[in-house]
């Protein structure tokens, strides 16, 4: 199955984060905790090029720590900073400023040292469509969104949150996601909700799913369907499953789409507990 999530328009995207990258001091990207580098944006390191960078891994209360712990240990050997945050329940939003801060000191010391004045992180939230972006800046600014004004240089109106006194946030479109050479990118997105799920042969989402899981984690399958061994054909795990839910029509037929349906519904709402789809491992291979 070929996904093709928001073709195109990389060019003006890409163009337009540029402009504003003059305007701020350190960039949040924004990724999905569960699958860190299928939520990213390939061309992001060509993007923002030299400009500081903290990864905020959301939505890191879905994910399976140990995985997570490991995704920070694999930046950190990048050298990138990154924080484990879940932009709906709050938690983590405290580190970030105080990493920015962290990663910043020595430019606003020296700053400082010219005689300018202390100012606010100006900071730019990218990350690409259904990743979060929007829950984060209103987490960050407790729903209270005061917007300054145009500043110079800018040549459109630019909207600033304010989240306090130490930061400003610059509230820019989702940078777009060009057409994805790798099935397993859109495969992953699409078990984990990122991908509407109208556009889906939801069977073949599903499959993927059920053998990751079968695979890595087979005491939740074990434990969430009453399952005593795991197949180690797809098809007869996936007929377990139907089973074991009663997704069976007239004549003893598997419904396999409402199989699918209730498998990525349950992995989704954490039916199966905290799960994650990527690992460094993999990654690295």
């Amino acid at each position: 199955m070929t996904i093709q999530w928001f073709p195109g328009h990389m060019a003006k995207a890409r163009r337009q984060v540029t402009e504003k990258l003059k305007l701020i001091d350190i960039v949040f990207e924004l990724v999905d905790a569960r699958i860190p580098v299928s939520s990213r944006n390939p061309m992001i390191d060509e993007i923002i090029s030299s400009k500081p960078r903290i990864v905020l891994l959301n939505k890191a209360d879905m994910a399976d720590p140990k995985a997570t712990q490991q995704w920070l240990a694999y930046f950190k050997g990048q050298g990138i900073h990154a924080l484990p945050i879940d932009a709906k329940t709050g938690t983590g939003m405290k580190q970030i400023v105080s990493m920015s801060k962290e990663v910043l000191k020595e430019k606003f010391d020296r700053l400082a040292a010219r005689g300018v004045k202390p100012r606010a992180i100006r900071a730019l939230i990218i990350g690409i469509p259904n990743v979060g972006k929007s829950t984060l800046i209103n987490r960050l600014a407790k729903k209270n969104m005061a917007k300054t004004g145009d500043r110079p240089g800018v040549t459109t109106a630019q909207q600033w949150v304010k989240v306090g006194k130490e930061l400003e946030l610059l509230d820019t479109p989702g940078i777009l996601w060009p057409k994805f050479e790798d099935e397993l990118v859109g495969l992953k997105l699409a078990t984990t909700g990122a991908i509407k799920d109208a556009i889906l042969n939801l069977q073949e989402v599903a499959f993927y799913a059920l053998g990751f899981l079968g695979e890595k984690y087979p005491h939740r399958l074990k434990e969430r369907y009453a399952l005593e061994e795991i197949p180690e054909d797809r098809v007869e795990l996936f007929d377990a499953v139907a089973k074991k839910r009663g997704c069976i029509m007239s004549g003893g037929w598997v419904d396999y789409d409402k199989t699918s349906e209730l498998l990525l519904r349950e992995i989704r709402s954490e039916k199966l507990g905290r799960l994650s789809f990527e690992t460094t491992e993999s990654i690295q291979q």
